[in-house]
Formats: C-alpha cells, structure tokens, sequence
C-alpha cells in the first residue's frame, strides 16, 4: 500500500482527491473531494506529483450572507450520491419506497447471491421492489451490471421507471435497436459489454442466435418480469420451452443475481411453480412444500403479500380502499338475435359433422367457437372473424388443433401470444376455392356487418355505464376481446360522447413503444377521458394515474385475466378511496352466462370473502370446454336445460375453494410478517432527514439559478429557467440537448429533456455541483451564489452562535461475497457552539435546527463582519478536537446501524463491520449568528 492512507486527503492535478480502496504504491484510485462515482480516476505516482493535503480554512475577504450560507449546505447535501448508512442507495434514487417494499430488500440482503421470487399482489410495486434490490446491490458493488428481461411491451416502460425513479440509464435490447448497438463494437465485444444496463425483449434474447451468447456475456444481476411465462409447465409451448432453456442456463451461473418478479407465481399446474423455484435454488423443485420445513425453505426465497397484508401501511400508502364491482346485463336486439340464432345452429350442425375424421372434426370446433366468441363481441369482431382463415385449419394432428385452438380462443393463463392476443382466431376453416360452406360463411359476414350500432344493445349498454362512470367523476378504461371490438366502440363512442370526454383507443395493432404515447396523447387533453383498449394493456401497464374504473365490455374467459384488467387502475399511486370494476354480459348471451356462472363470480366471490385472488385451477379450461361441448351438441328445445349444474362445474369449484384454502394458509407464511421493516426505519429516517426535502431541493434550484442568471418563472408544474444566460461553466455541465427554457417539475412523469426537482435529477445535481465548487474555489468564474463564511444578526439567537459545515470522510469495511468490502463516504454535518472557542458550550441538534430556520433581522457593517468571521476561522484549531470527536462518534453511529440493519434481518458478517473516520475533518464554512438588536442595524 502507498503512503496514502484510504480515506486521507490528496493533491494532485491542481486539485483534492480522496485515496479509494484498491489503491497500491504505484496507481491511487482517487475520486474529487465532493465529487461522484463517474469521477474516479486512477494516479501513477511515479509519474505525476501527489501530495498530502489538508482542507484549507475559508478566506475571511469571501463572507457571504444568510442566503449564500444556506445554498452551501444544500449544495453539499443534494452532491451527496452514497450515504456511509446501512443502505448505500438511497440517497441516488429519486423514489421514497414505502416501509412494506424494503421487505424485499431486507430479505435480499441476507443472501450472498440474491434469488429472490417478488410475487407480490397486482399493483402493491414490484417493479420497484425488484428495482430497489437492484439499486442496491449496484451501489454496494455486489453487481456490476443489470439486465431486465421482459415483453417487448413493458421495455420502454422498464426503461422509463429505471431512469426516472433509479437514475440507472439501460438499453433497450429490441430487435429494432440491437443492429444499432452493434455498431461499432470490436470483435471480441458484446452488447453486453458494451452497455452494463439494458432492458431485453425475452422473445428475441431466447432465440437460438443469441441466446448463447448472451449467456456468456450476460451481467451478474438479472431481474426476469412476468416471469410465470418463462418456465415449461408440461405444455407444447416451443415459446415457453426456449424461455425456460434460458433461464436455467442463466440460473445455472450460481454468483449470478436473479430477481422473478410475477403476480401469478402459481398458475394451477404445479410443474410450472415447480419449475418456477427451481430456478432460485435447484432442491425447490423437489422439496416437499405441505411440510414447516419446506415452507421454511421456500419462504428464504420467496415473498407473496395480498392487500391485506399491508393493511397497517396504508395510512401513508395511496392503495384504493376497496374495488366495487357491478354486473350490467344487455339483451340482444331482434337482428342480432335472428344472428346469433342461425349461427349457433350452424356450430352445432358443424360440430356434429363427423365428415373429414376427428382432425376435421376438431378444426371445426374452434373454428366455431372462435366464430361464437367473436358474435358475443361485437358485429365488426364477428364479420372479421367469419372472413378469416381459421389458425387451427393448417393443424396436422387433432393434438395440435387442439393446442393452437386453445391457445387463439381461450383465454389460457399462460398465454404467451400476448402481442397477437387480440387478433381474431378466424372462423372459415373450408378448403380453397369457391363452395357452398364458403358461401354460407359470407351471407354471415354480410349479416354482421350490416347491424350498425344502433342495432347494437350491447354498445348502448356501453354508452350508459360509461356515461354513469364519467357523470361520477370517474375516467374509464374499457377493456375488449378485439381489436376490431375495440375500434368500432372507440369510434361510436367518439360519436356519443362529443365533447363530454375525450376518446383513445390502443390495442396490439400498435407498436408497444406507440401504446404509452397514445395514452399520454389522450391523457394530456382537458376533460374527461375514456380510454379503450385490448388486452395488450392487461400487464405491467400503469393507468392508475388517469383512470379510476374499469369496464369489461368482453369477458375474459379466464379470470386471472380480468384481475389483471382491473390491476391497471387498483394498485399503488391510486389517488382515489374507492375504483369501480363494471363486467357488462348478454342476459339472452348464453355463452357470457356460462363464463360468469362457471368463472368470473366464482372469482369475484374468493376474492370477496379472502381479500386474495386465487388462479383458476387449470382444470378450468377443461371445465369451460366441456360445458361448450355441451352447448354445441344440446338440441335447440334443451337450451334451457340447467347446463350450470354439470358435474364437472361442481367439481371445479370445490377444487378452487380447496386451493384458494391452502393458498390463504400458504401467504402467512410468504408475506414475510417475521421482518418488521419498522425496525430499519430509524436508519432510513436518518437518511432523508440527511439528504434534504423535496422542498429543501426546490427551494436551493430555484435561488440558485436566480443568482445565476436563470430568471426562474412559476409554472403550475414547478418553474422554468432560461439556460442561454447561465454561467458557461454550469452550462456545460447541463444534460446536453435539452430546451433552451428548462422546465422543473415537481412530480413525476417528467417530459423527456425536462427536469425533476430531485436531488438525483441530473439537471439539480449540475446545479449544485456548480454552487459548491464556485464556493470552495473562488477563482471560478462567474456568479457565486455560495460563500464559505458569513455574519447575520437574527432573532433564532440570543447571545453569539457560531455555525460549522463540516465534512466526515468515512473508510467503512462490510462483509462481501468475496470477504470483505472497503469503501470511502462522506458525510456532511452542521455544528454550533456558543460563547468562545476556548470555552465553547455545544448545541444539540434541535438547538442547531432551530438557529438554521431563523431569519436574517439586521445588516452587519462590511469591517465588522469581516473583524468577526476572521476572529472565528482564527481559532478553528480550539474547536478541532471537538469536531474529531464528533467524526469519531458518527463512525461509532453508523456502525451501530450497520449492525442493527444485519441483526434485524439475520445477516452474517456482523464482526467483520468497521468504520473509522479519517481525521482532520474539513470545515467547508464558518458563519458567525449575532442576536438581533433594536432597530435592526450595528
């Protein structure tokens, strides 16, 4: 090791540096005094002259104000981008995380490597909960880089929340980006290489062309969403069966951090959740989970928590407090009727019809039932469907027809054709050419397309429930089979509605990275909104912001599918007490009874009575075919046969309650009630309270860039500066492209190139690097809106009060995977003491708070002042032992709460903990607090 003690203070290039671990005798890794990680550079020593340095004591002909000492210290508190804390990101994260998602981190940071399954309930915040753990690991240097595999859909979305909430700038790996990425890369070099941070379509990584090299190449931290469709459950799926490969082999790197994170861990086939845990630990997918210890064994790995189980958070959480859910019944008009009639004679004529042998046989059946599906729609949805190739017709073996039938007409909980979801089946399942089972197709088409709306009852039912939810203040998103569905009722609705709401429409027609435009499109309009939709906006897409209800207008036949439905306006950041899910259903529709009868209420009344959704057993797909079978073959005179009293119907809905009973038993064991985040929540409040308001942040930006020339004006958002005026300096060091008037907002989403008033926002933190180099070297030039030193006379006093800004420089040793951890932090702090140096009595923290929010009372003549503060940095070294201690005694504090955090989750390592200050601390300013005097002026 150099002489250069990690931690000590250096100077070299004209300026100070503090020595980093891993340094040695020939090479200093050095990071700016103040500065950031993105910073860190490495000294030869033989080379380049380096020196010991000291912090040099403020110039007394620099005094500043009350104002310009108090840009000072937030400047030093906003540069701060790691604390010396027991969690080492949340000072670079601009997301205050809620008590109940750190129990994921907790949870994580007792593992070596963290295999972690967040399987918390629709919208509670697994995103951030993954992202935490991820920022986290980052931060301690426990992962070097992150990729985040997910549906091409929720790229875009992934990337937004990583930038915006966690300051990490990822990549979107897509198959439109990744020709761009390659360019210029050598050629032993990877995309993932290269970017340290993506977000990656699993659909396009899992292919066999890239696969393994991504593999190879792959980071040493991947977060895998949605991730019930990435493991093989028994079925065909050659998509499932490519995801699954995959991830074993990434799981199969044991140093390699993984996060699942899926709402539906357990779809109701037990080799998929098998296979699922498997992945986080290889003995799970063996492991008898009806006994305490295989429970036990699971639960280190796992975390499921309904709403009820964060109840006791909710005071300070925006969660709904309850969803009311409501049934609107419509009945077909006369034409539609006379349809619908001769159609399901025609499906049972078919299905009956043994001609061709049973693959024909089979083909006609999902092609009918495709057709049915699509009439119970809409006109528009039926006339496209009958005009459509069936996708069962190219089938080789009734197996076959089978799966790909399942697969375009049910609504399978695995479905894994997300982005072709909403396209209709097609229904026209006859050989090439002209013939008369053709024909009779057409005279159908021709049929549906000729019923306009206002034959429609099932869009007038629409156009009531929508107008109740729009005349009670409520925006809706409804929610349709088909794209054709959804763009006739987008259109009509237009129509209707003029100007009472604005009308959007996104369904999978649109590219995912068009869907969140469309949406801010419509959401930016004045007004009430309705939003309609397929389901290519059932997942991971957040509408909570904007939307309140939520409206079935096509029934989903499965009711994981609904959940996920009303998940989109239930769920965390709801501003409203109460959301509305409306289901609208054919009264005279006897295929929507059977789905409502079978599933749905069935759902609905679980849910009601556990306060959890439960998955539908997978023997449900059985079910509803079974009963449609029996419809198809049910002669016209027995339609009013008590076909819901089946069996098999029966049978199903005991096995639901019975696994609905074993999953309530189940969550108290997953929702990880034995950690108490309540716990760490001294360490996390020290933290914030050490970093700053968002207040504070505004407040510092906006009287800086006045002083600075950025003539802030007041916007409804926050403030806009003009940036042309500001010094060059600062910038330079703005993020590059942006707008010439820079808008500051204070909530989040922000406009791309805009600003957030957070102190991790890159434009804020441009601003308060400026404001603390400008004071802490003077020939900087240009405006200085912070000075190192000051007088004031003020009322928060009552006899002379000196204030000190001073900075801990930390050497801190934690436990690591490879031993032991080194790192440097630093701290800022504001002491005071009154009377002289040499006989100093010390104010404690509320005192020094106080003195702090007091305002400026009087002037102080310039020589007198000057008299003053030269009087005060002159007898610094009186109080220097003092401030020693204090450094010593943050150490001590800060290892306690190293040590606290590890025993309230039953981490290892606690005697490997040390931290020591390094000493002389530096003071960064000196002011000098007089009492007010009468008439205000000395």
């Amino acid at each position: 090791m150099s002489q250069f003690t990690v931690g000590s203070l250096v100077r070299a290039r004209g300026r100070d540096w503090v020595v980093l671990p891993d340094s040695d005798a020939d090479l200093l890794v050095v990071r700016p005094l103040g500065g950031t990680d993105d910073e860190i550079a490495g000294i030869l020593t033989g080379v380049e002259q380096v020196e010991q340095a000291t912090f040099p004591k403020p110039d007394p002909t620099d005094a500043g104000n009350a104002v310009s000492a108090g840009l000072l210290r937030t400047a030093l508190r906003v540069g701060f981008r790691s604390t010396a804390g027991p969690f080492r990101s949340l000072a670079g994260i601009a997301v205050e995380p809620r008590p109940y998602q750190l129990v994921p981190l907790l949870m994580a940071l007792r593992q070596d490597t963290v295999r972690m399954l967040i399987a918390d309930d629709v919208g509670i915040g697994k995103t951030i909960e993954a992202s935490l753990i991820a920022a986290e690991l980052l931060a301690q240097g426990s992962a070097r880089g992150m990729s985040v595999l997910c549906s091409p859909a929720l790229a875009e979305q992934w990337q937004a929340e990583l930038s915006a909430k966690f300051r990490i700038d990822a990549e979107l790996v897509l198959p439109s980006t990744v020709r761009r990425l390659e360019r210029g890369l050598y050629d032993d070099q990877s995309i993932f290489d290269r970017y340290p941070f993506t977000v990656v379509s699993t659909d396009f990584i899992k292919s066999t062309k890239y696969r393994d090299r991504f593999v190879r190449m792959c980071p040493d931290l991947v977060i895998v969403d949605e991730a019930h469709t990435c493991v093989a459950d028994g079925s065909t799926s050659s998509g499932r069966t490519l995801r699954y490969d995959l991830l074993r082999k990434l799981a199969a790197v044991p140093s390699r951090h993984l996060l699942l994170v899926t709402a539906t861990p357990h779809s109701g086939k037990d080799e998929g959740f098998r296979n699922l845990i498997g992945l986080l630990d290889p003995d799970l997918a063996t492991v008898d989970l009806g006994t305490p210890a295989g429970r036990e064994r699971l639960a280190k790995h796992m975390v499921q928590r309904r709403r009820a189980h964060i109840r006791k958070f909710l005071e300070d959480t925006p969660f709904p407090q309850d969803r009311l859910i409501q049934e609107h019944k419509y009945y077909l008009g006369e034409e539609y009727a006379k349809l619908f009639r001769s159609v399901l004679a025609y499906a049972r004529e078919t299905v009956r019809d043994g001609s061709g042998g049973k693959l024909r046989q089979r083909v006609r059946y999902w092609s009918v039932l495709a057709l049915l599906r699509a009439l119970a729609s809409s006109p528009k949805a039926a006339a496209a469907t009958l005009r459509t190739r069936a996708r069962t017709v190219s089938a080789e073996t009734p197996e076959e027809a089978d799966r790909v039938g399942r697969a375009s007409v049910l609504d399978l909980a695995e479905d894994e054709a997300a982005e072709s979801v909403d396209s209709v089946a097609g229904a026209d399942d006859t050989p090439e050419g002209k013939n008369p089972e053709r024909d009779r197709l057409l005279r159908f088409a021709r049929a549906a397309e000729a019923i306009g709306p206002e034959g429609d009852t099932k869009l007038a039912k629409l156009v009531e429930v929508v107008q109740t939810q729009l005349g009670d203040s409520y925006d809706p998103v409804v929610f349709c089979r088909f794209i054709d569905t959804a763009e006739y009722v987008a259109g009509h609705l237009r129509e209707v509605m003029g100007a009472t709401a604005t009308v959007g429409c996104v369904t999978g027609a649109l590219p995912p990275s068009d869907r969140e435009a469309r949406i801010a499109e419509l959401t930016s309009a004045p007004g009430r909104h309705v939003l309609v939709a397929t389901d290519c906006l059932s997942e991971g897409v957040n509408l909570q912001e904007h939307f309140q209800a939520v409206v079935h207008y096509d029934l989903a036949w499965n009711p994981t599918r609904h959940e996920q439905r009303e998940g989109r306006v239930d769920r965390f950041g709801q501003a409203r007490d109460h959301v509305r899910a409306v289901t609208i259903s054919g009264g005279d529709n006897q295929i929507d009874e059977i789905v409502m009868r079978v599933l749905i209420r069935k759902h609905n009344q679980i849910r009601k009575q556990l306060g959890i959704s439960v998955p539908v057993p997978d023997s449900a797909n059985t079910v509803v075919e079974v009963v449609m079978e029996e419809l198809l073959a049910a002669q016209p005179r027995a339609e009013q046969a008590p076909l819901f009293a089946l069996d098999s119907q029966t049978d199903l809905h005991s096995e639901w309650d019975s696994y609905a009973a074993r999953e309530n038993a189940a969550l108290t064991k997953f929702a990880q009630t034995g950690i108490k985040p309540d716990e760490v929540a001294r360490e996390l409040a020290e933290v914030r309270a050490a970093m700053g308001s968002a207040g504070d942040v505004e407040a510092f930006t906006r009287e800086s860039l006045e002083i600075l020339g950025g003539s802030p004006s007041d916007q409804l958002y926050g403030f806009d500066a003009v940036t042309p005026t500001l010094p060059a300096g600062l910038r330079d060091a703005l993020p590059p492209g942006g707008p010439t008037v820079l808008p500051f907002h204070r909530d989040l989403p922000v406009p791309h190139r805009h600003a957030h008033l957070d102190r991790t926002d890159a434009s804020v933190a441009a601003v308060a690097r400026y404001v603390l180099d400008s004071a802490l070297d003077p020939k900087v030039p240009g405006p200085r809106p912070a000075r190192r030193c000051g007088v004031m006379r003020t009322d928060a006093v009552a006899k002379r009060t000196t204030l000190l800004l001073v900075r801990f420089r930390l050497h801190l040793t934690l436990p690591a995977r490879t031993g032991k951890r080194p790192m440097v932090a630093e701290e800022a702090r504001v002491l005071a003491f009154q009377g002289k140096p040499a006989d100093p009595v010390w104010l404690d923290a509320d005192e020094v708070e106080r003195v702090l929010a007091g305002r400026p009372s009087g002037n102080v003549a310039p020589d007198l002042a000057r008299d003053d503060v030269e009087r005060a940095i002159a007898q610094l070294d009186a109080v220097m032992p003092h401030l020693n201690a204090e450094a010593e005694a943050t150490a001590s504090r800060l290892h306690d709460s190293h040590v606290r955090v590890r025993r309230a989750t039953r981490q290892a390592g606690v005697s490997k903990i040390d931290v020591r200050a390094n000493t002389p601390v530096d003071v960064l300013g000196v002011y000098v607090y007089l009492p007010a005097v009468a008439g205000g002026a000395r």
